[in-house]
Order: C-alpha cells, then sequence, then structure tokens
C-alpha cells in the first residue's frame, strides 16, 4: 500500500481483547457490517457495571445512584460523540427496535394523504415499518436506486418532493451498495418542504462518530454492536420532535424523556457501558496524534478512521475492478464509499463465503435485508451476494490474505 496508515495497527489493535484470544489466532474478520469486535473500554464498563451496581437504578440507596450516573454518563457523553445535546439521546434493544417503535409513534403523528419517501436502498428495518403505514392511508413514495450502480441521484429525490411530504427516510451508508450519500443536501431539500428527515446510519458510524449537527437530520439511528460497544440501538432524535411524539412506553412515563419511545425497560448495564464506545474514540484521537486534523477528538477520531479505511480499501477494488466473472456494486473509488464492498459471484453468494472460510476468512453472503435493493439491481435475493466489509482495525496484511484467497476461490 503506497499511502501511510494514520493509525498504527499495533496500537488499535490492542484495544481489542479479541485479537488476544487464542481461538481467533489467525481469523480475519470482513464481516464487520454484521457485528464488530468490542473494545476494552466497553467491556470493563459492561463488567464495572454487573460486578458493582447491578441494581435498579434512580433509587435512594448508594449503588443505585452509582449505577444511574453511570447510565447518565452514557447519554452525554454518546452526545458528545454525535455533537448534539444529551436529550437528543435515547437507547434500545436495537436499530430495528428504535425504528419500529419510531414507526408506531408517526403512525398518528401523520395524518391520511400525507405522504412518506422511503427508498428500495435501505436495510428493510428503514424501510418496510414505514411501508406499513399505507394501511393507514399514508403514500408511500420510492426513492430508487439506479439499476445498474445502486446509486441514489438526488435529482430523482427533487421529484418526489411536494407539500404532501412529511418524512423522507434515507441510508446514509447502504449495508451493500456502500456508496456514502449525500444526507445533509438530501435534508436541506426535504426541509424545504418542511419533512422530517430520518437517517438510518447504521453502516456509517462504525467508520467514525457523525456530526449530526451538521447533518441537519431530525433522526439519525445507529447500532451500538457495530460500533464497537454492547448489543444496543442508539437513536438521536430532535427534542421538540420527539417531544411531539405520541408516548410509546407506560401512561406514566409520559413525561420521562429516555423512556417514552422505548416501550420496554432499557437495559441498564448495556447502556452503562455505551460510553466505553466513547472512550475509545478518544483513543483513536490521540493514536492519529497531529497527523489527523479535525474540530476536537471526535472529528478527529472520525478523519483518521475514515483515512485508513480508504487507504485499505483501495488496493481491494483494484483489485475488484479488474476481477473477471464478478460484478462489484457500487463505486470502486475507495474516497466515495464505506469499506462495505458486495460482489455477485457466478455461484451462490454462500458457497464462496464458505470456501473463503477455509482459509480461516470470515465474510457475508446473502441479501443482509436489503430484498428490495438486490431486487432492483436485478440480483435473485436467494442467489445473494458476497459482502466484504471492513473497518479501521483491519491490517494491510489481512487485506493482501483476502485478496489472494478471493483471487484463488473465485
Amino acid at each position: 500500500m503506497s499511502a501511510a496508515l494514520p493509525l498504527d495497527p499495533v496500537r488499535i489493535r490492542a484495544e481489542f481483547p479479541s485479537f488476544r484470544q487464542p481461538e481467533l489466532q489467525g481469523f480475519a474478520h470482513f464481516e464487520n457490517a454484521g457485528g464488530s469486535f468490542t473494545s476494552a473500554d466497553v467491556l470493563n464498563r459492561m463488567r464495572n457495571f454487573y460486578w458493582n451496581n447491578k441494581v435498579q437504578p434512580y433509587e435512594h440507596f448508594g449503588p443505585g445512584r452509582a449505577a444511574t450516573r453511570q447510565m447518565e454518563e452514557s447519554y452525554r457523553r454518546m452526545a458528545q460523540a454525535m455533537n448534539v445535546a444529551a436529550d437528543w439521546i435515547h437507547f434500545g434493544p436495537s436499530t430495528s427496535a428504535n425504528t419500529y417503535a419510531l414507526a408506531r409513534a408517526f403512525e398518528t403523528w401523520l395524518r391520511p394523504a400525507d405522504a412518506i419517501v422511503v427508498t428500495n436502498q435501505d436495510h428493510e428495518a428503514n424501510s418496510g415499518v414505514w411501508r406499513k403505514l399505507s394501511s393507514r392511508g399514508i403514500e408511500i413514495r420510492e426513492w430508487q436506486v439506479d439499476k445498474q450502480t445502486g446509486h441514489l441521484d438526488l435529482a430523482a429525490l427533487d421529484k418526489l418532493l411536494d407539500s404532501k411530504v412529511r418524512l423522507v427516510c434515507m441510508p446514509h451508508v447502504s449495508n451493500v451498495v456502500g456508496e456514502i450519500n449525500p444526507v445533509a443536501e438530501a435534508v436541506k431539500k426535504a426541509k424545504a418542504f418542511g419533512a422530517v428527515t430520518v437517517v438510518d446510519g447504521v453502516s456509517y458510524a462504525p467508520h467514525g462518530p457523525p456530526d449530526i449537527l451538521a447533518l441537519g437530520c431530525d433522526i439519525y439511528l445507529f447500532s451500538a454492536y457495530k460500533v464497537y460497544g454492547p448489543h444496543q440501538g442508539v437513536m438521536a432524535i430532535r427534542p421538540s420532535l420527539a417531544s411531539e411524539l405520541p408516548n410509546q412506553s407506560h401512561f406514566f412515563n409520559e413525561t420521562v424523556r429516555e423512556k417514552r419511545l422505548n416501550p420496554a425497560g432499557p437495559d441498564h448495564a448495556q447502556i452503562a457501558a455505551a460510553s466505553g464506545i466513547v472512550d475509545y474514540l478518544e483513543k483513536v484521537a490521540e493514536i492519529a496524534g497531529t497527523a489527523v486534523q479535525g474540530a476536537g477528538p471526535f472529528r478527529v477520531a472520525h478523519n483518521a478512521m475514515r483515512q485508513q479505511e480508504t487507504v485499505l480499501l483501495a488496493p481491494l477494488l483494484d483489485y475488484l475492478r479488474k476481477k473477471n466473472g464478478i460484478r462489484l456494486i457500487g463505486s470502486d473509488d475507495p474516497a466515495k464509499r464505506a469499506p462495505t464492498v458486495a460482489i455477485l459471484t457466478e455461484r451462490p453468494a454462500l458457497h464462496v463465503a464458505t470456501a473463503l472460510a477455509r482459509h480461516n476468512i470470515g465474510v457475508g453472503a446473502g441479501n443482509f435485508y436489503a430484498y428490495r435493493l438486490l431486487e432492483a439491481l436485478g440480483i435473485n435475493p436467494a442467489h445473494g451476494v458476497v459482502r466484504l466489509s471492513f473497518v479501521h482495525y483491519t491490517t494491510p496484511e489481512e487485506v493482501d490474505r483476502l485478496i489472494k484467497a478471493l483471487d484463488e476461490e473465485l
């Protein structure tokens, strides 16, 4: 690789206990889009909560107060990383569950004949729940991808927007196409018509903490377990909008901000552990040092992770661009996409993934809940695509191993 890596892989990987486990020695993890390894900061906070404060929080006794402080720290710290105030942050069991509860809230907020814009590039969690509102008289308008590239064109969005549109839902990055969508520009277009914007950031957040205020969206969702953390869904929602939406919790939680959009009780320990994600991001900024610029540690971490991944991604895309017998989904420019790379192969995707597993390389295979996208691209969802996804802790040597294994098996 000709370009220098801004993050020392040895120092980065030292923050993840998984890389020291005998069972994982020699294993190359290329299905990070399905779930990343967990940082030591998160695991330490989880252990501390279970060992010392696994009691009911919000009580008057000592351990209960300590548990409360640890949970409240996660709201505050997660907000800092995303450049919003703490009252934006909501935790839930997963992004799919958060989006489902959100759609139920909007179900009565919307009126018959209102319109929602969705895409066919999304994971079904940020598409299907909104489409189901058509049964309540809501008009669903589909922002469609280019059938060859999977690209979402802003000009196509323009044709869907008018005064009837109350909600625009889109992915920051598709979990199959991988292209970084122009969220800020789409948000501006939607807001010109007074529409609320919902952004699925599940496939973007692992590659650097998003700046929500810069994006301008009203709601941003991602999965903490794909961002080196616990199995939680994180939802940032503009407080003024959240207060308008109907309560989805017990009637007596109507005024409890962190509970009213979560029908189930929160997982206290995992919420407390989530601030470990932010601890880790600060360490990434420290490891990057002065070589990477940014306004504060979280923007430095974002920029360092993106630069690292762009360097690592370049040789893989160069190989796939020249490889016969496969179809690369999305852009072949590493600067325009996340390192979530899907390819269509002649053999069913599962067969290829199984062959790569014999090289001790883990990749994904299937439709990845993007069933509508694969159909739009003319791909049989049962055949599926092979997904090669990594993050900043991946090493150049692992990328080389992947390329060699692909060359042998394709």
